[in-house]
């Protein structure tokens, strides 16, 4: 599977090749912030299957934060592209809305975290659900 895609502006484009290792949603605290409230579609790819073929983002981690995420996104227009997580050293996690060709999620396999999700929150019919981490 080839997956492409990249900021609202064009300025930072990936790709990445290879199995996902998943595909999921999450509604923790963090990615409710990252998506302006809901929860975030991703899809996780072997990191060395990952590359930007154009530009490059910003990243960002919270310094007060043990272990924290580090999030890359277009410093133009501010599009999330993808979160680099220490518990995932091996793997990049890509925002599906960066997606070239969204379809290519098809929708989560796992949905985590959902003691953070809140009433009007959606949950995908006949898909696991997790209160925190698969495993936890």
């Amino acid at each position: 599977m080839k997956i492409t895609g990249g900021c609202y502006c064009g300025n930072v484009r990936y790709e990445a090749t290879g199995e996902p290792i998943m595909k999921a949603r999450c509604f923790c605290r963090e990615c409710q912030y990252f998506t302006g409230g809901e929860g975030n579609d991703f899809i996780a790819v072997p990191a060395d299957s990952f590359s930007y073929t154009k530009g490059a983002p910003k990243p960002f981690a919270r310094a007060d934060l043990p272990m924290a995420n580090t999030r890359e996104f277009c410093s133009d227009c501010g599009t999330p592209l993808v979160t680099r997580a220490p518990a995932l050293p091996t793997a990049v996690i890509i925002k599906v809305g960066s997606l070239d060709d969204a379809a290519a999620f098809g929708g989560p396999q796992v949905v985590m975290q959902t003691a953070d999700a809140h009433a009007f929150h959606l949950m995908p019919d006949g898909v696991p659900t997790f209160s925190r981490f698969p495993g936890q």
